[in-house]
């Protein structure tokens, strides 16, 4: 048994003080504790947007050596896992990058920073003892002034965080800086100040820093990198990262400006340039860990385009939503003193417009809480300096921010905060994007806005919550005495002792995060240590968890709905026997197929899994390591925990309900004046866009029980949003609920200290929510088909993944709508458009099809016989160019008419022609039910095909003319036969006698050779004697045979 892992390094910070995301640090109380070995495990699969949260610790897998997980795994046999799938999936041909990245003198065990699998999840498998810490000098923070955190919402794995006074490090942290580390960064620093860069002094400090998924920027005098990859190569053991990247090289730039959501399917972020392009802004997009920029407007400066000679953009803000930029611009006019504007352009149509102007003094608010600024008011004699601006895209407020703070719901008409004191000045304003908001002033005191409504000023932050109590019970408290002695009273000025949020619905459908439950191995040792291979185990298992997740996405719709389904379809009932004869592995109620993993023994008949759950309860497992497989699955019924959602997805039409219960409080008496009773509550629901949105409240008061039940149904309008891409293009809104009284109230007490109430902010996003796809229904379309055309022929060779379908059959087909998240799967009841894109005769030779040749094969209005199908439903997309059909159709009827590319197939074999279609369908612009623009491409095998009818008549004179000569042939031999053999006899008979002569006249030439020598004088005689003799002879046989054929009868 091996320890429970490498020594982990850990930064303590004794004395760090938050609000939000306001990073004030208290440098010199800054020091390392003692080391100790304390050992921890824990496993966990995390969102990005949990990083850091509930006190937990986030670190990152440090992966088994492949050699460990490939000698594992060999050893579980038929775990429900294929061992050579398994080799492949930990030998890199995924990506995946686990590493261990030194850090001073420590080790940070990471995950990339790439998106893992393609969702953003990260696999943390903690084993670790605290070990040596890494040392921060304390200079580094003697008087560093706060400065914002700036990532990509929801999305970046770790904030970095720059300012350490002249030096050229980073802080990196991936647990919302519960600790964290310092990274140096080998970069050039060179500078290319000239006269178009007006900067006068060089300075080794990164200024502006932001995280986005995949990438980090950072900014150092004029010059912008970024860094793209895993941590190993973020920092380097013995000396700065030098894998950063230089962008704009010849560029003068003056700030970085964040963009906090992704859109699209990429990141943004925005660089301010100064000199040569002044009024211009460079517009970077992140894809996929590529970076490009583009210089904005694309025609013509700013300052050009709003008729100025000289402007200067201070800040900018992309609105994703609307491709649209709104600028901060100060404008230098030699007749009148500098002024601002807001101008907005739009990336689409290359459009600049002025929206507001912004007022050079500060308006006279004359004790208002806030002033509409109409520019009617009196202003005062202080000037306006903007600073900067913060959207927030959930409820379309745009703040304005300097020495004074603007805000706008339409960045046209905008309010004047009066609560904020015109003598201080913003720093930087941070938004938490769920109602309130944080700002840090110059000399770093911190003012705190929630709903719009200001709290008091505080150095050096404390809980915010903490801060609004302290300030209401000094602020209202009453003496009175009673006898000889004073009371201290207070008044408590919420409206509701209680608050509850009742019958929400489950979670999942409307947060649409997908979970899983992975449960780690089960170690039978005495120390309860897990070993390298309990480790290997249970890391390769989530990972192959995971891999299935990512595979799970394919066009045919497998009969049951769940990503786990193939893993453990055959194996529920038992489990093999590992090396030993042994639990190692999962069910499987077959024996297993024959391993290539050596010294594995398997058993001759499935054994039950109560046995090796026996065996585990009793200590006896192979390798002292016990793996149930029921507790990995996906979770689908999670239950709601009494609290809204972080987000909500609403798709066309539907409606999120709740209800909210309220118990007033009793009426107390208020001395003075003011005195009144207190005993209603009510509640206030503020949509950002009520146009798009509705919320229906229905109040039910519970007289007996001083209580009052609120109904809550809000709903998507069905007209605000077009068909998107599941999970992408989303619109942004949000709903304020609001106890009305309650701002800056109410309290409750919790384990983790007080708790605001009264107020709820939730985020909507409307469109195709994600998790949610288009598949084909194989199941229930084979079914159907054989019921209406009575029979069903499948492949002489059956591919159970890809059933065929006959030519000559109606073929019907059905899809399905599958929610990854919760499960669901129903049949597509909405239109769609089905188009063949592409085929071949196999599935090698399958080819992509032009736009005009899909045309032409799919759409009724062609005339030059190519089509490939056709139907017989009436119905058609507006141009009529295609069919629209839906679940109800009549069906589809192949043609393969003489133009399209499956008529006249050639068959490969005895058997009838084959071909792949591969098909395409959408349900976009023809399907008014749902916000999803649903596109499944899969591939159908058609066999059957019929042949031209040419070549089919050309088979037939060919197949006759054999026939037909065969016949012939078969008469013609059965009349001559007779004479045939007649022939056939009289043919031999010669050939006996000429080889009977030939033996004869040989006989006789040896018989008379010695003859000839000897008599030589005689040699005419002789010859005609000899002729004679053989003439008679000859004549003989002649008269004998027709002797013999005259008695022989004829048959």
């Amino acid at each position: 048994m091996s320890p429970a892992g490498p020594a982990w390094p850990r930064l303590r910070v004794l004395q760090t003080l938050w609000a939000l995301l306001v990073v004030l640090l208290a440098p010199w109380r800054l020091w390392a504790i003692k080391n100790t070995q304390e050992c921890t495990w824990q496993v966990v699969l995390n969102n990005f947007e949990t990083v850091g949260k509930k006190d937990a610790s986030d670190r990152f897998v440090d992966q088994e050596p492949l050699y460990t997980v490939d000698k594992v795994f060999s050893q579980l046999v038929d775990a429900p896992i294929d061992p050579d799938e398994v080799r492949g999936l930990v030998s890199g041909k995924r990506e995946r990058s686990w590493t261990c990245t030194p850090l001073g003198s420590g080790h940070l065990p990471t995950l990339s920073l790439q998106t893992y699998l393609g969702f953003p999840y990260y696999l943390k498998i903690n084993y670790s003892c605290k070990g040596e810490l890494f040392n921060l000098i304390p200079r580094y923070f003697v008087n560093v002034p706060s400065r914002p955190l700036w990532y990509t919402v929801d999305q970046a794995p770790v904030f970095i965080l720059g300012g350490i006074p002249e030096e050229k490090a980073i802080l990196l942290t991936d647990t919302n800086f519960k600790d964290f580390f310092l990274v140096e960064l080998s970069i050039d620093s060179c500078w290319v100040g000239s006269f178009y860069c007006p900067q006068t002094s060089f300075t080794a400090t990164i200024y502006d820093a932001i995280a986005t998924e995949s990438t980090l920027f950072i900014r150092q005098n004029q010059l912008i990198y970024y860094f793209t990859g895993t941590y190993i190569t973020l920092h380097e053991s013995n000396r700065g990262s030098g894998r950063w990247v230089r962008v704009l090289a010849n560029e003068c730039i003056k700030k970085l400006c964040p963009v906090h959501f992704h859109s699209n399917g990429s990141e943004y972020v925005m660089a301010l340039t100064t000199g040569k392009h002044e009024g211009y802004v460079h517009f970077g997009t992140i894809t996929d860990g590529r970076v490009s920029f583009e210089l904005l407007p694309r025609q013509r400066s700013v300052c050009n385009g709003i008729l100025v000679v000289n402007c200067s953009i201070t800040w900018a803000v992309f609105i994703a939503g609307d491709y649209n930029l709104l600028l901060l611009v100060e404008i230098e006019d030699p007749s009148t003193r500098k002024y601002f504007q807001v101008v907005s352009y739009d990336l689409v149509s290359d459009y600049l417009v002025v929206l507001y102007t912004i007022p050079e003094f500060i308006p006279d608010a004359r004790g208002l809480e806030f002033l509409m600024v109409l520019g009617t008011e009196s202003y005062t004699n202080f000037p306006m300096v903007p600073k900067g601006m913060s959207y927030n895209p959930y409820n379309n407020l745009l703040f304005i921010w300097g020495n004074f703070l603007l805000q706008s719901y339409n960045s046209k008409n905008f309010i004047y905060l009066a609560d904020f004191p015109k003598e201080l000045s913003i720093k930087y304003l941070v938004n938490s994007f769920y109602g309130d908001t944080a700002i840090v002033t110059e000399t770093e005191e911190l003012v705190y806005l929630i709903d719009n409504q200001q709290g008091r000023l505080v150095k050096r932050l404390v809980p915010v919550e903490q801060l609004l109590m302290y300030q209401q019970i000094s602020n209202d408290y009453l003496l009175e005495r009673q006898g000889s002695h004073l009371t201290l009273s207070f008044t408590n000025f919420c409206p509701f002792t209680v608050m509850r949020l009742r019958d929400l619905p489950n979670p999942q459908i409307y947060t649409r995060q997908e979970r899983y439950r992975a449960q780690p191995p089960r170690v039978l040792e005495p120390g309860g240590f897990h070993s390298d291979n309990s480790l290997a185990v249970y890391q390769g298992l989530v990972y192959y968890l995971l891999w299935l997740h990512s595979k799970y996405d394919k066009p045919y719709a497998d009969p049951v709905h769940d990503p786990t389904w193939r893993w453990w379809k055959n194996k529920k009932q038992d489990q093999v026997r590992g090396e030993g004869g042994e639990s190692v592995g999962g069910p499987s109620p077959d024996p297993p197929s024959p391993s290539t993993c050596p010294g594995t023994v398997f058993a001759p008949h499935p054994v039950p899994q109560d046995y090796y759950f026996y065996l585990a309860s009793n200590w006896r497992s192979a390798g002292s390591v016990h793996v149930d497989m029921a507790s990995y699955e996906k979770i689908y019924d999670l239950k709601a925990e009494n609290e809204l959602p972080e987000r909500i997805f609403l798709d066309k039409g539907t409606s999120y309900r709740f209800s909210v219960f309220l118990t007033a409080r009793e009426p107390e008496p208020l001395h003075g004046p003011s005195f009144q009773l207190q005993s209603k509550v009510g509640l206030a629901v503020v949509l950002a866009d009520p146009e798009c949105i509705e919320a229906v409240v229905k109040e039910k008061v519970l007289v007996n029980r001083n209580s009052v039940l609120f109904w809550v149904t809000l709903s998507d309008k069905r007209f605000c949003f077009d068909q998107g891409i599941s999970g992408h293009h989303l619109m942004k809104t949000s709903m304020l609920l609001k106890v009305v009284g309650s701002s800056g109230h109410c309290f409750q007490n919790t384990n983790q200290g007080p708790r605001m109430q009264g107020n709820l902010m939730v985020p909507v996003l409307i469109g195709c929510p994600p998790g949610k796809r288009l598949a084909f229904d194989i199941t229930y379309t084979l079914e159907y088909n054989r019921l209406q055309n009575k029979h069903y022929f499948d492949c002489v060779h059956v591919d159970p993944e890809m059933p065929c379908f006959l030519f000559r059959d109606i073929f019907y087909p059905f899809f399905l709508i599958q929610d990854l998240v919760t499960g669901d799967s129903g049949s597509f009841q909405g239109s769609y458009v089905l188009k063949v894109v592409g085929g071949g005769p196999t599935l090698d030779t399958i080819k992509e099809y032009s736009e005009e040749d899909i045309y032409r094969f799919n759409s009724p209005l062609d005339k030059t016989g190519s089509l490939i199908w056709t139907t017989r439903n009436t119905t058609t997309t507006e141009d009529s160019a295609f069919n629209i059909l839906s679940h109800n159709s009549l069906g589809i009827e192949w043609l393969c008419m003489e133009n399209s590319p499956c008529h006249d197939t050639i068959p490969h074999s005895i058997f009838a022609s084959e071909f792949f279609f591969k098909v395409l369908v959408s349900n976009r612009g023809v399907d008014k039910s749902t916000y999803c623009d649903y596109q499944l491409t899969f591939q159908l095998h058609i066999h059957g095909l019929p042949l031209s009818a040419r070549r089919a008549f050309l088979i037939l004179m060919v197949s006759a003319s054999l026939f037909v000569g065969l016949v012939i042939l078969y008469v013609i031999s059965c009349l001559l036969s007779p004479y045939v053999v007649k022939v056939c006899n009289v043919l031999c008979w010669k050939i006996n006698n000429i080889i009977a002569w030939e033996s004869y006249i040989y006989s006789i030439a040896s018989d008379t050779g010695a003859f000839s020598n000897t008599s030589g004088i005689k040699s005419g005689e002789s010859s005609g004697g000899i002729s004679r003799v053989v003439s008679k002879v000859a004549g003989e046989n002649r008269t004998d045979t027709k002797e013999t054929l005259r008695k022989k009868p004829i048959s």
